[in-house]
Parts: structure tokens; C-alpha cells; sequence
């Protein structure tokens, strides 16, 4: 097989066949599938969409590894086809332009919802573009190369859009062709990405370089790949005498650890079998050319390198018998059998030649050729979607040079403050080849090299230390939390061992339980009491505690004491507490008076005892308390599910604790009982005193911030869905602490997301058992440097604010944000652990999943790649709308279709606000939460705002805006006539916000459908779009940018056809509507927080002046709901406000950076400017009246 051009090829050889794809482009399977229009077709079925999961919630994974399937849920299976690795990957122009001469089916879509299948082809001269079967004659059923001004990608164009099949389209298999005079459009959907991928690169290549794209193709013959992949082959040669010839070649071994090298990720065992392939395929052919046809008994002609090799020949008829050689060995007496095909005799003889055991073709065998080495190293390390990414920002070249590069780390990655000299450093960490780093490229494999590093990880590295404000009050936080900590398998019968806090504590925890009891010899033991579990004892614990407490963080740490101890044990407790633990332990005094706990920066390095406390005056040595056990809940549950079985085998666990028999039973627990309680002991509970929880009308009025409720899943899941806004207002001042219920025996978990959206801030985890649970778990504190502590989303902090924790719209004063998150690809994705009866292979799909509030949670699923784990290509987005970022995140899943016992491959979870923009890669992990090696997924993700909000400093983006009247945010009546008298005053002006905001962001979106790009792009990627279309006849720019003022214009430069035109028009008005945001919306904000400063006046009265208006019970309450309602409406618009305008500057500033490199500004000076490249150094919104910057 010989490489394709740009990978060694013979020009000439590509211009007698006609520029054809001579089976190195598409594969036979990919052709094969399109003409497939079942589930999963482009044009069928919108890609990766399962079942509908709006009207219900996620059917979740179980957090138990038995239990880890999803086999039982109902779905839509799909499939694609994609090339093995034995067929040729796409990586140069000429692939590109091979699969095109050969033709492909491609869908025309007409405005009137009409799609028409046709068969389209590139003429072999590369000059024209034709289609057929048409009816339009034959010249008219073409489109000539020089004609077409732009290839879009996506559904992009009026056609697309206006279409009644616009959601049965994929995005990314649809493109459209723009050419002629008057901007006509040829709007096409391919069969699969990868296709519609194939003629995007090979037109744009071709409209580039036009009738030099030949030349252009001979000369990359020279790339800095072949280059660099001769310089690796060539330090590795050796060469062999063989026959009085020399021949140049490297050991396999060597060949292998070079691709290895390259990419780790593959198998060593493929790469050999690879390589013997080609030694296979080449030793058919020279025994075929040896032996000829027609050869008779003993006539064969044996090559020099089989003497002394066993060789058993077939006796020839003259028939056209072939020869086949197979069984080549290492030289040591490997048996060798050359068979005739077609023997009629039946004679079979078996020739022996004596001589010499050294089998030198065995030596051969294990060398490879550079040929053979390029060939297997294109097909095992070459990924066409990089390749494909690669042109569509390096203008089709081979390579990105320093700007292409500053281009694709702005417009794509979100990277801030980009230079050359930037460029240069990420070009000489990642270039392999000496030539590349020299002249500052970056090639397709330096290229790879950067998108897989830490550098292009989906997780924001920022995220990586502690980056939040630690000065709130810890009833502030979510924290970190482990349920019954000293058990490491299930709840009643598993043992307990010190091993379960040093893998909690490792992992961040900060809030551990134990469970102290009465034990032998005085010393005080640990495990759950009235149960099978096996005790540690307490000053084991304390030890590990000790050591291992602030390993992973300093901020303080919660021991949750359940003490069962009598009061001779209780003063063991105490020593060992004062002992090992000493100054650690925080003791400080209560602040009377105060509404809220201390702060974790305040608390940093402390370790906060909470238990059971004495009332406050005790006098005497020791008290009367509560005893809290949760382990006697679990008890009466377990002995009402045994009460069938009679006297079944059990167990007996008293106060002095210990197993005395290997027959037990099960001791009943017993009610609620009243306990001794050292006072010294109830001294070290300072900030953390357990209370029991009766209602949250109780709570309201007599708890103090120090008390501590621990509530049953049962009961805080009750809560949540009976009286969602209260548990939200009382986690605002107050601690609260949720176990798993006593049901959960077998230590699964629930699912903490159910309790985080109310606020609460502690909910305890078994650690010991992995899944989505804990998945969930794990990431959402990993937010935070990993520290333990996260910060409540603002609504949940603020004093008055209204939140209902079960809503299923949007949440009142937070901007609901899209997420567009495009699955590319996979590597290296191993075998399901627990399959059985199955080889290595396997037919993996994707899960994107949304984990938040009711109205955030969806999935969406990819088609299954069948029979591909080591470079699937999916080539499928999707979009979410998160409607509460802060409490959102995002997990992917891998699986296996075909799966035999077990079907999960790997998954990663993330918290939206740790994404990374861009394309990333996404690093995957095995159930019990280890990295796979070198297994993840390849995906592009943009996070827009769409109605402001999110990061816009990083992203800055917008999003079109449904087509349906404009909504204004209502305030509610009260029933109280002051202060309905002043929310009324807000009316007029959060109809001027709203308006303003609107107004901006729907002229970005119109503006962004004219430049032709998606939905998620920035407006810098808008004008990088707009320079590829603006050019006249003699290559003039129709269209520039004046950028001395404030608010850059748009000028022509001569006459424009229509749609330039609509461009400029649409151009004119974002810039009108971006300005009076500018200009505008600080009296306006003004306005809105003065009158939520007038209404807050009320807040401390309302319940008087509500009883004084006549209003009672319900309705008292419900002003009181309506208040804060308004209070959060009034500081959520002044909010979008707000980040409306920091999105225009945001916005202004793209549209200078981009000018400037697409050479569009007037003057011509981005070609030249070094110094100004990063948005930061850009003009700020400085005119006349210097707009002032929001508090």
C-alpha cells in the first residue's frame, strides 16, 4: 500500500487515477452506511436523542457496583459504522480531495422542507463541483470551484433555519456552499460528521489554492511530519547483510516503542500484529512473483532465507496453482508450508532441508521498513478529527504558524492574554520535530500533542486550589461529608477498620462519624451499636484522626461524637480526646448575640466536636441528655424484617462491647432513653450541639445558630418535597446534617443532590461504596482546591430571597445559561470490567447527563460505533438549558452496547462552573473512581448566557433567543398597600432593563446568523467568519472596521451585494443597542436598587403591617413569601443588568481583536500588530462620560 500525498505518495500516481480515493480515504463501511436512513440517520432522527426524559426524571444509575446496569432502561439504539484500523485514516488535503473525485450521496435540502438525495462528485480537473441524477442540464447541474466563496459548517443559512425539518438535522453533518454573484446557497447534509467533514476541508482546500491545490498537495510531500517521522525512523536503522545487499530497517521492538512513544494508549499486541500483517501481505506477493503458476512436485523454488527451514510443498497440476507461505517463525525450527492450490493427485510431499537452524527470514521478519513504519504509524496515531480541526484553523495548511495558533486559543479555548510569544512557548513544549519548532510550527502530531495535555483538560485549573470566599459563615457551605466512617463494607454485618477514615479523610472530608461504646478493659470501642459490626477501638481512631485530619485541607474539621458511654468510660474519652487531639480542638466561647457560626478561614486547622451539651448552668459533674443513636433505628428495622424468620442466626453487641459467641442474637434496641453525661465532655462541644428537630416553625424562633440537627433521609426528603422555600430559609442561618435511611443496610447512597438544592449543607456518604452517588460526590467538592467546602449558590445565602428547591422553570432573578457540548470522540476505551465471554472489543456509546435542580436534569445518549474502543468518532452535540448554574453538573458516561454481564466503561463528573470552553479532552475513570489509562473522550463545550450572566470574562457569549413574545419578570402583591405602593414604583424601570438587555443580546444573535456560525460562537469567531466572505473581485475587502472610536463601525468599500448589506444593517443596530447599554444602564440600576433599598426598610415590620391591613395565618405568610419574591426579583434584574453591560464590553472588545487579525480594520494594520493582541489591552469603553464601573 502506498501512503497517500502529503504521507509519501506519488503525484503522479494521484493524477493517472484521477485524484481517487484509492481506498485511504473513506472507508468501505462508511460508504456503506450512506445510504442508511433508519434511527440514527441525520436526516430521520435528531442524533443522540433518546427517550424523553423532559417529563420525568433521570432514571438514575444505582450507586451498587452489583447493581451498576442500565440494561432495564428503555432507549432508542443507534448505530454507526466507522473505519478499522486497518484502512487508512483521513490526515492530508489529498485524502480529502480523493473521497470527493470518487463521489458521495448527499441530501439537498430546498426551502419548501423538500430534501432530494443526490450523488455529488468533484470533476478530476478539481475545477467544478457536480451532482446527478438532476434534471437541470448538464452544465447547470454543477458549480464551478472558483464561483464558491465560502463552506459553511452546521445549519447555519436562512434555508436551514426556516426549514420545517430544521431539529431532524444534525448540526454537524449538515454544510452549505455559498457562491456566485448574488451569495446562492447549496445547503447539503451528509450521512455521518466525518463525511460532511471530508468536503468542508476539501473545498475550503481547493477554494484556497484553486488551480495550484495540486502543486500545493506535491509539495507538502516535504511535511514537517514525513520529516520529522525519517528523523525518528533513521535514529533507530540498523542494517543487515543479506545476500550481498544491504537493507535498511529498525527492529520491531524498536517500532513499536516509537509508536508507543507517541501514543501510549495503544496496545503493544496491535501494533505487532499490524506490522506481521504487512510482512504477511508483502510475503504473498514475493512468493506469488518466486514460484509462478504451473509448478510441478519438487519444483518450487524456495527463497535463500528458508534453508534449513521444514517446508512442506503441494504437487502442482499446471493449473494456476497460487503459493502461500505461511507460518514464518523466529529461526528455531519453525515449520514452513508452502501449499499448491488445485492439486488433483492428492500427492503431498514433505521436504526437509537440512542446513542451518539460524533462520535469517526470521531476522527479516522482525525488522521493519521506513514504509512500513510510516504506514502503521498513520494508521495507529493519526486521528482524523484533529486533523480536520487542524485546517479549519490553519487556512487548509499542514500546520498552524504563531497566529493561527493565537486564533484558535482566543476565538475557541477561552484563553486570556494570548501574544506570539505565547504561541512560541506552546509550539516548543509540543512540536516533536526540530524543523517545527524552528521555523514555529505546529504540525498535526504537535497539534495532538497539545490537545491532550493538562494544558486542553476539561477541568478549569483555577478550580484545582481553594479559589472561593472562606469568610461566610459556615452555614454557608456545603461540606464534605462521610457516614458511619470506621465501616468499609455494608451497615450491619461488615467490619469496622481505621483504613475507612484514612481514605475519607485523603479524599477531603471534612465531617466524620463515630459511634462510641462501652469496651473491654476500660477502653472506650467504635462501631455501630446492636449490630454484627465488628469495634475499633476509640483511640485507635483518634490517632488516625490526628494524623490524618488536615492532610488534604485545613479547613476545620466536624467530628460527629455519638457517645454510649457510661461516665467512668466517658473520662477515657476525654483523656484521649485532650491528649492526641489538644489545641486542635476548638473550644472558644459561644458569641452571645451572634446570628451566625464563625467562618472556615476563622476555623482553619480547628477540630469541632459535635455532640450532646449540657444546659448551660449545670453545676454538677455530670448531666441528664438525649441519647442519639441511629444504629437502634436500624435495629428495629432489621429485627421487623426478620420477625418471620424465628430464631435465625444474629448477633449480641452490649456496653462492654465485643463478640463472646459464635452463636448470637440480635439484642432489641430500646426506645429513646436519657443518658449520663460528663460535663467536662460536654464542654468540648462548643459550636456543633445536637438538638433533635420538631418543625421549622420551632426552629425559626427558639434555635440558636451553635444547635445542630441531624435529619433521616426519610425526613429530609419529606421536608424538601412538603416545605421546600423553609428548609431553604433554615439551612440559611442553620447547620443541618442528613444519614442515609436505615434501609440503606447494604451501604448505598443517596443521591446528594436531593438535599444540596434545599441547602443543606452535611450529607453523609458511604464512602466505602462507589457509583454515581458518590461520583457526584466527589466532584462537586473537587470545585474548591478540594478543601471540603463549597459555597452555597447566592440565592440560597441571601437573608431575603425566595427559592423553591422543587422548581421546574427558571429560577427568579438567575440567568438561565445554554450549554452546547459536542461529543467528538474516544480513545482508548477499554473492555467493561466485569463482561464476560467477550474479546476486547467494544461497541461504545455516550451519555451526557445534567445533574441539578428538577428543571436542569436531562440526558442525551450518542449512536453506538460498533466494534471501535480505540478511536470511536461520534461527532454529535447537544444542548442543555441550565437554569441554576451554581448547583449544576455535567457527567459523561461510556458504555458498551453490547455488553455481557456488565456494560460500563468509564465515566467523569464535573460541576458546570469547573468547565473549561473549547475543546478538551475528558480524562475517564473506572466505577471505584481511578483514572483508565490514557482512556478519554474528545469534546468541544461552550457555556452561552441567555439572558447574561455566566463567566463572561472567559466566554462572553449570547444565544439566540426563542422565537416567542418577550416576557418581563412580574412582581406580586402583597396585600400591603406601602409597600405594594413601592414595588409598583419598579415597574417602569425593570421594563427598561429588561428591554435594554434584550434588545442587545437578540441583535448578537441576528448578526450572529448572518456570519453564518452557530449558536455558540462569540462574536470574535462572528467576524474571524464574516473576513472569509467579504472579498471583492480583486481580492479587495468589500466591508471594514473603524477602529479610532469607541464603538467600532462598519464601512464599505463599494458597492454590496444584498446580503453584505443585511450584515451591515444588523451590524448597525447590535452596535446601536449594545450602546445604550453602555450609556444607559447605570441610572437605571440605580433606580432598580434604590427602590429594593426603600422596600427593605419593611422587611423587619411586614408581619405587623400584614396583621394591621386584616390579613391572617396563610395569608400572613404568604406577603411574607411574596416579599422576598419581589426582593429577589428586584436584585436578579439589577444583576443581568449588570452583566449585560460587561458583556457588551466583552463584546466590543472581540470585534477590535478580530478586525484586527482578519486584516478588516481600516488601515491594514492587523497583519503588522504584535504588541496589542490580548482583549485585555484593548481600548476600554472610555468616550466623553467614562461609563462607571457596577459596585
Amino acid at each position: 500500500m502506498k501512503p497517500s500525498p502529503g504521507n509519501g505518495v506519488n503525484l503522479q500516481t494521484h493524477r493517472e487515477e484521477l485524484v481517487s480515493n484509492g481506498g485511504c480515504g473513506m472507508s468501505d463501511t462508511v460508504t456503506a452506511v450512506q445510504t442508511d436512513t433508519g434511527p440514527g440517520s441525520p436526516m430521520t432522527d435528531k442524533p443522540g436523542a433518546g427517550a424523553d426524559t423532559d417529563a420525568k426524571g433521570i432514571p438514575r444509575r444505582s450507586s451498587i457496583i452489583k447493581d451498576g446496569s442500565r440494561a432495564g432502561r428503555e432507549r432508542k439504539k443507534t448505530v454507526s459504522f466507522s473505519s478499522s484500523l486497518s484502512e487508512r485514516k483521513i490526515s492530508s488535503a489529498a485524502d480529502c480531495i480523493s473521497a470527493m473525485v470518487r463521489g458521495t450521496e448527499l441530501r439537498k435540502v430546498r426551502s419548501n422542507s423538500r430534501v432530494y438525495q443526490r450523488y455529488y462528485l468533484l470533476e478530476s480537473s478539481l475545477q467544478a463541483l457536480r451532482w446527478e441524477p438532476s434534471k437541470k442540464e448538464s452544465d447547470k447541474a454543477r458549480i464551478a470551484i472558483s464561483s464558491i466563496r465560502e463552506v459553511r459548517t452546521g445549519r447555519n443559512t436562512e434555508t436551514f433555519r426556516t426549514n420545517g425539518i430544521y431539529d431532524q438535522i444534525s448540526e454537524d453533518c449538515a454544510f452549505s456552499i455559498i457562491y456566485g454573484e448574488t451569495y446562492e446557497a447549496l445547503d447539503l447534509v451528509a450521512n455521518s460528521a466525518e463525511v460532511a467533514n471530508v468536503w468542508v476541508t476539501g473545498l475550503r482546500y481547493l477554494i484556497l489554492y484553486g488551480k495550484h491545490a495540486m502543486d500545493m498537495i506535491a509539495s507538502s510531500e516535504d511535511s514537517l511530519r514525513l520529516v520529522w517521522l525519517a528523523e525518528m525512523f533513521s535514529s533507530k536503522v540498523v542494517s543487515n547483510g543479506l545476500g550481498g545487499k544491504e537493507e535498511e530497517g529498525i527492529s520491531l521492538r524498536s517500532a513499536v516503542g516509537l509508536i508507543k512513544s507517541v501514543n501510549p494508549g495503544v496496545r503493544s499486541e496491535k501494533v505487532e500484529r499490524r506490522f506481521k500483517e504487512l510482512h504477511r501481505i508483502k510475503e504473498r506477493t514475493r512468493g506469488a512473483r518466486t514460484t509462478g503458476v504451473g509448478t510441478d512436485v519438487g519444483a518450487v523454488a524456495l527463497p535463500e532465507a528458508m534453508v534449513g527451514t521444514s517446508v512442506v510443498a503441494g504437487a502442482g497440476t499446471g493449473s494456476g496453482d497460487g503459493i502461500e507461505v505461511v507460518g514464518i517463525g523466529d529461526g528455531t525450527g519453525t515449520r514452513t508450508e508452502v501449499v499448491g492450490i488445485g492439486d488433483v493427485t492428492g500427492t503431498r510431499t514433505e521436504v526437509v532441508a537440512k542446513g542451518n537452524t539460524d533462520n535469517r527470514r526470521g531476522e527479516i521478519e522482525d525488522k521493519v521498513t521506513k514504509e512500513e513504519f510510516i504506514e502503521v504509524f498513520h494508521e495507529l496515531c493519526t486521528r482524523p478529527e484533529i486533523y480536520f480541526l487542524l485546517v479549519q484553523f490553519s487556512s487548509n495548511k499542514e500546520f498552524l504558524d504563531t497566529k493561527d495558533l493565537m486564533k484558535f486559543l482566543e476565538a475557541e479555548q477561552g484563553v486570556a492574554q494570548v501574544t506570539e510569544d505565547t504561541s512560541l512557548e506552546l509550539i516548543q513544549s509540543h512540536e516533536p520535530s526540530e524543523e517545527g519548532r524552528r521555523q514555529g510550527c505546529l504540525s498535526l502530531d504537535g497539534f495532538t500533542s497539545y490537545l491532550t495535555s493538562l494544558e486542553c483538560h476539561l477541568f478549569d485549573p483555577e478550580h484545582s486550589q481553594m479559589c472561593q470566599d472562606m469568610s461566610q459563615p459556615l452555614s454557608h457551605y456545603y461540606i464534605n461529608s462521610s457516614h458511619n466512617t470506621y465501616l468499609i463494607e455494608d451497615q450491619f454485618r461488615g467490619p469496622s477498620d481505621i483504613t475507612g477514615y484514612i481514605r475519607a479523610l485523603k479524599m477531603g472530608c471534612r465531617c466524620v462519624e463515630v459511634d462510641v461504646w462501652d469496651g473491654p478493659d476500660d477502653e472506650p470501642v467504635v462501631y455501630t451499636g446492636y449490630t454484627l459490626t465488628s469495634p475499633v477501638l476509640f483511640r485507635c481512631v483518634l490517632d488516625v484522626i490526628g494524623c490524618f485530619s488536615f492532610a488534604a485541607s485545613e479547613c476545620p474539621l466536624i467530628l460527629c461524637l455519638e457517645n454510649h458511654c457510661s461516665p467512668c468510660q466517658q473520662r477515657v474519652m476525654l483523656q484521649h480526646l485532650r491528649r492526641i487531639l489538644g489545641e486542635r480542638l476548638y473550644t472558644g466561647p459561644l458569641g452571645e448575640g451572634e446570628g451566625y457560626l464563625p467562618s472556615p478561614h476563622a476555623l482553619r486547622g480547628k477540630i469541632l466536636l459535635k455532640g450532646q451539651k449540657l444546659k448551660e448552668g449545670c453545676g454538677e459533674t455530670e448531666g441528664d441528655v438525649t441519647d442519639e443513636d441511629e444504629g437502634a433505628e436500624m435495629c428495629q428495622r432489621m429485627k421487623a424484617g426478620n420477625s418471620e424468620g424465628g430464631g435465625g442466626e444474629g448477633g449480641q453487641k452490649g456496653g462492654g462491647g465485643g463478640v463472646t459467641s459464635s452463636v448470637k442474637t440480635l439484642t432489641p434496641a430500646p426506645p429513646s432513653k436519657r443518658f449520663q453525661l460528663l460535663k467536662e465532655l460536654s464542654d468540648l462541644v462548643t459550636l456543633c450541639k445536637s438538638v433533635r428537630f420538631t418543625d421549622f416553625q420551632k426552629s425559626f424562633s427558639t434555635q440558636k445558630p451553635w444547635e445542630f440537627c441531624s435529619f433521616n433521609e426519610t425526613l429530609a426528603v419529606r421536608c424538601a418535597s412538603e416545605r421546600p422555600g423553609d428548609f431553604v430559609n433554615y439551612n440559611k442561618r442553620f447547620l443541618s446534617r442528613v444519614y442515609p435511611s436505615t434501609m440503606r443496610i447494604d451501604s448505598s447512597n443517596m443521591n446528594p443532590q436531593d438535599l444540596w438544592k434545599c441547602g443543606c449543607q452535611i450529607v453523609a456518604m458511604n464512602y466505602q461504596t462507589p457509583g454515581l452517588m458518590m461520583d457526584l460526590n466527589i466532584a462537586w467538592f473537587r470545585q474548591n482546591g478540594n478543601c471540603g467546602y463549597v459555597l452555597r449558590p447566592t440565592i440560597m445565602r441571601q437573608e431575603v430571597s425566595y427559592f423553591s428547591a422543587n422548581t421546574r422553570e427558571s429560577v427568579p432573578g438567575v440567568s438561565p445559561q445554554l450549554l452546547h457540548v459536542k461529543v467528538i470522540s474516544g480513545q482508548n476505551l477499554p473492555r467493561p470490567c466485569g463482561s464476560g465471554a467477550k474479546g476486547d472489543v467494544v461497541d461504545p456509546y455516550v451519555y451526557v447527563e445534567i445533574h441539578g435542580i428538577p428543571a436542569d436534569c436531562a440526558e442525551r445518549r450518542t449512536r453506538t460505533v460498533v466494534e471501535n474502543g480505540d478511536n470511536p468518532i461520534f461527532d454529535e452535540s447537544f444542548e442543555f438549558q441550565i437554569n441554576l448554574p451554581e448547583l449544576a453538573m455535567v457527567r459523561f458516561v461510556v458504555l458498551d452496547d453490547e455488553f455481557i454481564g456488565d456494560e460500563f466503561i468509564g465515566q467523569y463528573t464535573i460541576p458546570l462552573e469547573c468547565l473549561q470552553p473549547g475543546y478538551r479532552h475528558v480524562p475517564l475513570q473506572s466505577l471505584m473512581g481511578e483514572d483508565l489509562p490514557y482512556a478519554r473522550l474528545f469534546v468541544h463545550v461552550a457555556l452561552t448566557n441567555r439572558r447574561g450572566g455566566g463567566k463572561s470574562h472567559k466566554r462572553g457569549l449570547s444565544v439566540r433567543k426563542a422565537r416567542r413574545g418577550r416576557e418581563y419578570a412580574a412582581l406580586r402583591d402583597l396585600g400591603v398597600k406601602a409597600l405594594d405602593d413601592v414595588f409598583k414604583m419598579a415597574a417602569p424601570s425593570m421594563k427598561e432593563a429588561t428591554d435594554m438587555r434584550e434588545n442587545m443580546q437578540n441583535s448578537v444573535a441576528v448578526f450572529r446568523d448572518l456570519c453564518g456560525v452557530s449558536a455558540g460562537a462569540n462574536l470574535m469567531q462572528c467576524v474571524l467568519a464574516l473576513g472569509a466572505r467579504v472579498s471583492g473581485a480583486d481580492g479587495a475587502p468589500l466591508l471594514l472596521f473603524e477602529l479610532k472610536e469607541q464603538y467600532p463601525s462598519m464601512e464599505s468599500q463599494g458597492p454590496l451585494p444584498d446580503v453584505l448589506r443585511r450584515v451591515v444593517s444588523t451590524y448597525e443596530m447590535m452596535i446601536q443597542a449594545s450602546r445604550a447599554v453602555i450609556e444607559l444602564s447605570d441610572g437605571v440600576y440605580d433606580r432598580i436598587l434604590q427602590i429594593q433599598t426603600t422596600a427593605m426598610e419593611f422587611h423587619e415590620k411586614l408581619k405587623p403591617m400584614a396583621v394591621k391591613e386584616g390579613l391572617k395565618g396563610r395569608k400572613v405568610t404568604r406577603a411574607v413569601e411574596s416579599f422576598s419574591w419581589n426582593i429577589t426579583i428586584l436584585k436578579g434584574q439589577a444583576d443581568l443588568l449588570k452583566r449585560a453591560k460587561t458583556e457588551v464590553q466583552e463584546n466590543i472588545k472581540q470585534v477590535h481583536y478580530a478586525a484586527l487579525t482578519s486584516n478588516l480594520s481600516k488601515g491594514g494594520t492587523g497583519g503588522t500588530t504584535h504588541t496589542r493582541r490580548s482583549l485585555d489591552a484593548l481600548p476600554s469603553m472610555s468616550g466623553t462620560a467614562p461609563a462607571r464601573s457596577f459596585p
